[in-house]
């Protein structure tokens, strides 16, 4: 609120004195938005429907039957799908505006309800055999187009999580998937060829500007892709931990330069955190390995720690502020 033009009002004699002094009392008690707390109950409570919808499944099965549950499913997913086709805006290449306030929740619960319902019919039925691949390849399709179509930045990542689970699932063999096993290296590599292929798309989506406001949500689960597979190969492979950590070194100097280049604190943070892992991982590895260090190595263990970690503390309020100055 301009307080000078109604000042400047009150001056004139155009507002009297009682006037102006509710306007400055109404100015200086602001609003609180609740914009944030709002959005988090409304996804909270279409995560709560799904998660309902997932318990009715489990402790009414045999009361209700297969098909009841089935159609039950159906419908509210087509109920959903029919409300977010009928209300959305036109498609644009560039970011679109929800059309309501509940628009995105409901679109939400549809993809939801539309996974547990293709799971569930897999489980139960085997319609497409055992073709795991398969059985998350489509919904991850269905997923992609919804999160353009709508432009849902959460349906992207509902999207890239199939993504990455038909891609481990089509790269691991069954005897591992049935042991439960997953330090395999096919699927170390593939987690590293995922990141790199979704950071390359985050590059491209905004490069080429189609829904440039997707750039940070590959982004995101590329960096966590790359980081988490590169350490699990540094954990499997321990004759080589060092080599992995020179690939480490060599990722978080990216991150580095992109985050200072783009005034992003939070991939400073992530490529520190990863980054302190990989550096203690590999520092404890060579005082033992290396140094055949005995009790006293322990001593040495513990205070590499403690000035690591203000180092670490002191690092990040160092990038804080130089983040603030560019």
């Amino acid at each position: 609120m301009n307080i000078l033009l109604f000042e400047k009002l009150h001056a004139e004699g155009l507002i009297g004195d009682a006037s102006l002094k509710k306007i400055k009392a109404g100015n200086a008690s602001k609003l609180l938005s609740l914009y944030w707390e709002l959005k988090t109950l409304l996804y909270l409570g279409v995560l709560l429907l799904s998660g309902g919808i997932g318990i009715l499944v489990y402790k009414s099965i045999d009361i209700l039957g297969h098909q009841v549950i089935l159609s039950f499913m159906a419908l509210v997913c087509t109920v959903s799908f029919f409300y977010c086709f009928k209300k959305r805006l036109p498609f644009s290449l560039k970011q679109v505006a929800s059309p309501n306030a509940f628009f995105d929740y409901i679109l939400l619960l549809a993809c939801l309800t539309f996974i547990s319902f293709i799971g569930y019919i897999q489980y139960q039925y085997q319609v497409l055999g055992n073709h795991f691949g398969l059985a998350t390849f489509t919904p991850m399709l269905v997923l992609f187009f919804i999160a353009y179509y709508f432009d849902h930045v959460g349906i992207l990542s509902l999207a890239i999580t199939n993504f990455a689970a038909w891609a481990g699932i089509a790269v691991t063999p069954a005897k591992i998937m049935q042991d439960n096993n997953f330090n395999s290296t096919a699927i170390i590599v593939t987690g590293l060829l995922l990141g790199i292929l979704l950071i390359a798309a985050g590059f491209l989506t905004k490069k080429r500007n189609i829904k440039a406001h997707f750039q940070f949500t590959y982004t995101n689960f590329g960096t966590h892709l790359l980081y988490i597979s590169c350490l699990a190969g540094m954990f499997k492979f321990e004759s080589y931990f060092l080599l992995w950590f020179l690939l480490l070194a060599c990722i978080s100097y990216f991150f580095y330069n992109k985050g200072v280049k783009e005034k992003s604190f939070y991939f400073l943070l992530i490529l520190t955190i990863y980054f302190y892992i990989g550096l203690s991982y590999s520092i404890i590895r060579l005082l033992f390995d290396i140094a055949q260090l005995d009790l006293s190595g322990v001593y040495l263990v513990c205070i590499y720690f403690i000035a690591s970690a203000i180092a670490f503390i002191l690092f990040l309020i160092m990038m804080n502020k130089k983040l603030k100055t560019l």
